[in-house]
């Protein structure tokens, strides 16, 4: 193994040697060098040398790109000469465990439509999922935990991680483990194709050394190299009885242990899922040919926070050997599609359209990876009247209720509600609810709200400077043109209490917009969203939005004239 200045000394001598642009030679002298460096850089793993690892591998990928660039210009015109040693360059990676390299090369000879890769980079470098499961391979991590939507490549990626161990790693084997059998199946079909068709992937270039040695269709298991107490590939499902069938040595692979909703309302059945994975799977590992502990890579589409991967991250919380990756489906910020991939994405339209069509809970869970406990939701979707249309009887009042903003994650949430005459309702027509710490923007959006809207009189919460941003607010709205009633109150009792208190006269006479008339991302639709996801048993939940309607409640209850008993005097 050569120091890393020995290897820049190789290096820059032969680019001395260029006097014009390097020629074929040159760069294929680079390339091998560049392939030593990647190599060399992986004895720094054992020891958790990261610094070294991460310059050795760092100027070895720097060689690789100079190489690859000028690879690139030539081979469009000089042809397949060059482009063999512009694949070369990823060969190297690929060869020296560096699962992005890996990744590109086993894809080359595909049709450009059918590669699974190449059209996620974009979004997949964005949230780091290359680079996590890369420091699962340097031992960076012994745990990764990943939450993405159905149907967006996270259980394809690790049929593709899995192809990279077998060959990386031919004295181990690694266990996939998931709810149902026919997921293990298309599982192992999958994998054993990447390794298998010579047509399709550029596996064998890869391990040119290493070959299938046996199968069983039926158990969904097969070996690479040598013979091995168990096979490189396993797979078994929830139930399936696998003791003393199978074992995990360099990977425990566990993807989706919930299959439905119904599954996921059973809190019996997540609690048996969680027994499954800690009584079954876990029991399944064992040490690596290095007598280094089997990691694990646990993934799935969110459905509870008793989910088994929210538990998961719930024990390891602040470990920095435990990697979480929460993807959601769309940016929080912009409302853009995270998943809007080169070749068979989802555009933001299409999650619209099923934010649409889902209620809330569901939508937030399955789509943007924020799980809820459904026990204890105090504003079900069934349970929240909506209207269409507002009624056409004459307006009796025209009032707003406001919950300031403090400090980190708050909402400033600021309803108007209005009630006609004849009917015991308010209907919910227009909201500010936003968590930017722009006070500015807060005051001035408010006293459009409110002059927008016509209305009479608003209470402010009076905690943590609400007096302060009443007085705010209504000097922005008297010069605007409109007299407005604004107070403020200060709250005593406990947060918890007063919501679920207020929860049935909230569901019993405040009336919403139907889903069709708002969209996700705008005011509304985030306010919507708060509501919905509140429960009595979450935990680190937002409850501005309940406590706003809970104090409105009260404010309500509070103007109501009490009946007047007449006593008879007993004299």
């Amino acid at each position: 193994m050569l120091e890393l200045r020995q290897h820049k000394e190789r290096v820059e001598n032969i680019q001395r040697q260029i006097i014009m642009q390097p020629t074929y030679s040159q760069l294929s002298t680079l390339c091998g060098g560049a392939r030593l460096i990647l190599l060399d850089a992986n004895e720094f793993i054992p020891n958790r040398d990261f610094k070294n690892l991460d310059a050795y591998r760092g100027y070895g990928d720097h060689v690789n790109s100079y190489v690859r660039w000028y690879c690139n210009r030539n081979r469009k015109v000089e042809g397949d000469e060059w482009d063999k040693l512009y694949w070369q360059t990823y060969l190297n990676g690929a060869r020296a465990r560096i699962f992005n390299d890996y990744l590109l090369f086993l894809e080359h000879k595909r049709e450009p439509r059918k590669m699974f890769y190449k059209p996620k980079i974009k979004q997949f470098e964005k949230f780091q999922l290359i680079e996590s499961y890369q420091g699962m391979l340097d031992d960076k991590y012994d745990i990764l935990c990943i939450s993405m939507p159905p149907g967006t490549g996270k259980t394809t990626l690790l049929k593709f991680f899995h192809s990279a161990v077998i060959g990386w790693f031919p004295d181990d084997y690694s266990l996939f483990y998931s709810h149902s059998g026919d997921i293990t199946r298309m599982y192992y079909d999958g994998v054993y194709q990447m390794v298998d068709d010579s047509l399709e992937y550029a596996w064998h270039d890869i391990f040119p050394d290493l070959k299938i040695t046996s199968t069983n269709a039926l158990m969904q298991q097969f070996n690479v190299g040598k013979y091995k107490p168990f096979p490189s590939l396993q797979t078994t499902s929830v139930g399936a009885k696998s003791a003393g069938k199978v074992r995990a040595s360099k990977f425990l692979l566990t993807d989706d242990m919930i299959g439905s909703l119904e599954e996921a309302l059973n809190k019996n059945y997540l609690d048996k899922m969680w027994g499954a994975y800690t009584v079954d799977a876990l029991q399944r590992k064992t040490v690596d040919s290095n007598n280094n502990p089997c990691k694990e890579i646990m993934q799935a589409t969110r459905w509870s926070t008793q989910d088994v991967i929210g538990r998961l991250i719930d024990i390891y919380d602040g470990n920095n050997r435990v990697r979480v990756i929460s993807i959601p489906a769309t940016d929080p910020e912009t409302g853009d599609s995270n998943f809007d991939y080169a070749i068979g994405g989802f555009t933001k339209e299409f999650f619209a359209k099923q934010a649409l069509l889902m209620d809330d809970v569901s939508y937030n869970c399955l789509y943007m990876q924020q799980p809820v406990e459904r026990e204890g939701l105090l504003f079900p979707e069934e349970k929240i009247m909506r209207y269409k249309e507002l009624p056409t009887s004459k307006i009796e009042r025209i009032t707003a209720q406001a919950d300031t903003k403090s400090t980190g994650t708050d909402f400033f949430v600021l309803p108007v509600l209005i009630k006609y005459e004849g009917k015991d309702l308010y209907y919910c027509v227009d909201c500010v609810c936003s968590n930017s710490s722009d006070y500015e923007a807060q005051y001035e959006n408010s006293a459009n709200l409110l002059a927008d809207n016509k209305v009479e009189d608003c209470e402010f919460e009076g905690n943590s400077g609400g007096d302060r941003v009443s007085l705010e607010v209504d000097k922005r709205v008297l010069e605007k043109g409109w007299i407005c009633n604004i107070s403020s109150r200060m709250t005593e009792t406990n947060k918890e209490a007063r919501i679920y208190q207020c929860s049935n006269w909230i569901l019993q006479h405040v009336v919403f917009k139907d889903k069709k008339l708002y969209t996700p991302k705008e005011p509304y639709g985030v306010m919507m969203s708060l509501l919905a996801q509140y429960s009595t048993s979450g935990k680190k939940q937002l409850d501005d939005v309940p406590d706003t309607f809970a104090n409105f409640a009260l404010r309500i209850q509070r103007r109501k004239p009490r009946p007047t008993r007449i006593i008879n005097s007993i004299y």
